[in-house]
């Protein structure tokens, strides 16, 4: 914008939010609740943003994908025998986009039900009131508004030996399946690689995986993940942990990496692609934040206070933007606690626990403080484990590998956190984090009757196990 523009086409909103992901659309979605005038500004045809289009659903939905092609193989041993699938790319593409067009085109029908007018363009300051629409075909608009909220997101972030290849992907551009490439590097062992390494993997791909540190998973606790960790190591064709990755180089026949760790030394290697999933930078540039006088931190993140209100007290931030735990799922809570501020409410952002869930086979989730976070911090805390190979359920399912552990203060039985391993770990964390929320005991837990035969009962038994009373895992408590 110039003088040229003058002050024409300018609107003005009560709110405006810039990013329609799960947190934007949140927040704007509560605050319309509300009885506000909501402006909602994304790039898209309709809200969803990376979560819906480029990231939580057409990963899952690949996800179950693989796990229709593992669960087949895996039924010989129930006496069930099928022919190798036929892999049809085109129609998992297909099927894939009709499951994101279905949910984003909800959102944008509960747009319209709720008065939110959704602006198709980007967004950036011109003033603290005052931001800069700029539409695809060139158009331009300014929009005043009360209060602003940004959720602009994240992005996949670049790593250090980069060139410019059509072999190498991040965790965009490996969910469009051009093709199965028959071998396929993943440098990072978090969770986005291991699950898109097991898509690929169950697809026909022999994935070999490079991790800097010494676990998978670096932010889980070890006794979780080893039950993952082994049965990938089945899956893939190798896991490499300390390993360092120096160059990369195409090739005609693909990219030659050198590989470096204490077992091999330095290794050149060749495979078809590479996936690079090496975590996540905030999308904070190209706002003209420091222009309005809004200061972000060394790692892009906007600081934010608990009612998710930046330095300027008008303005808020809220999702991947504003730091760790990148998670669609609290951006969503942050969104709705930015919203009830704005509409005068007194609310503030200061959960006990953000549930993470890896979508693996087997899955591995946890809520609340981890047993690497309570040694770090000096937390005393009781841990009780309850091993799936005592599960009823379980066994019935063929998947004994899981494991479910509460984390408790050993005074007064509050659990402190919780962890799950195995086949939908992602659906029973719930039930830890309302523990957790509510401050419930160790008691509460044991004392619920769950259902049986269910994967839920591992909870009640863990609990059990608290007092050394767990009917199918018998392990005494120690005399003091």
């Amino acid at each position: 914008f110039n003088e040229s523009d003058k002050m024409a086409d300018k609107d003005k909103t009560q709110l405006a939010v810039i990013g329609g992901g799960p947190g934007g659309y949140a927040a704007a979605f509560h605050a319309a609740d509300l009885g506000m005038d909501v402006t909602l500004i994304d790039v898209e045809a309709n809200p969803g943003g990376t979560c819906l289009y480029r990231g939580c659903i057409p990963s899952k939905a690949l996800l179950h994908v693989a796990k229709l092609i593992t669960d087949a193989r895996e039924a010989e041993e129930w006496g069930l025998t099928f022919a190798p699938p036929e892999m049809n790319l085109e129609k998992m593409r297909n099927r894939t986009r009709q499951v994101v067009d279905q949910m984003t085109g909800g959102l944008g029908q509960l747009c319209q039900a709720r008065n939110i007018t959704y602006e198709r363009a980007r967004a950036s300051f011109l003033d603290p009131h005052t931001l800069a629409l700029n539409y695809a075909d060139g158009a331009k608009k300014r929009l005043a508004a009360d209060s602003v909220i940004i959720a602009t997101g994240s992005r996949p972030a670049l790593f250090g030996p980069l060139i410019r290849s059509r072999r190498l992907m991040n965790s965009t551009n490996a969910l469009h399946l051009e093709d199965i490439p028959g071998t396929l590097l993943v440098i990072g062992g978090g969770y986005i690689g291991l699950e898109l390494g097991s898509v690929y993997a169950a697809l026909g791909s022999a994935v070999t995986v490079a991790e800097m540190t010494d676990v998978l998973l670096p932010g889980g606790d070890r006794d979780l993940v080893v039950p993952l960790a082994h049965r990938l190591e089945s899956r893939f064709h190798q896991i490499m942990l300390k390993t360092r990755v120096n160059t990369m180089q195409e090739t005609d026949q693909g990219i030659l990496v050198n590989l470096e760790n204490e077992e091999i030394g330095k290794e050149d290697r060749l495979f078809d692609k590479v996936l690079i999933s090496v975590g996540r930078k905030p999308n904070s540039r190209g706002l003209n934040l420091f222009e309005i006088g809004l200061e972000i931190d060394a790692q892009g993140f906007i600081p934010v206070d608990l009612q998710r209100r930046t330095a300027i007290p008008h303005i808020y931030a809220i999702g991947d933007v504003t730091g760790q735990p990148m998670l669609a799922h609290k951006a969503s809570a942050e969104g709705k606690v930015a919203a009830e501020n704005i509409a005068g409410r007194k609310a503030v952002f200061e959960p006990q626990a953000i549930p993470a869930v890896v979508f693996t086979d087997p899955e591995v989730a946890w809520a609340g403080i981890t047993e690497k976070q309570a040694a770090a911090q000096g937390i005393a805390v009781a841990v009780a484990r309850f091993p799936w190979a005592a599960s009823g359920r379980a066994s019935t399912m063929s998947r004994p590998e899981g494991l479910t552990k509460i984390l408790c203060d050993p005074d007064t039985g509050q659990i402190l956190g919780m962890g799950i391993t195995g086949t939908n770990a992602g659906e029973l964390i719930s039930e830890g984090v309302l523990a957790i929320e509510m401050g419930a005991v160790v008691e509460d837990l044991d004392m619920t009757i769950h259902p049986h035969p269910t994967l839920s009962e591992t909870v009640m038994e863990s609990a059990a196990a608290v007092f050394g009373t767990s009917t199918h895992f018998y392990r005494p408590l120690k005399k003091k």
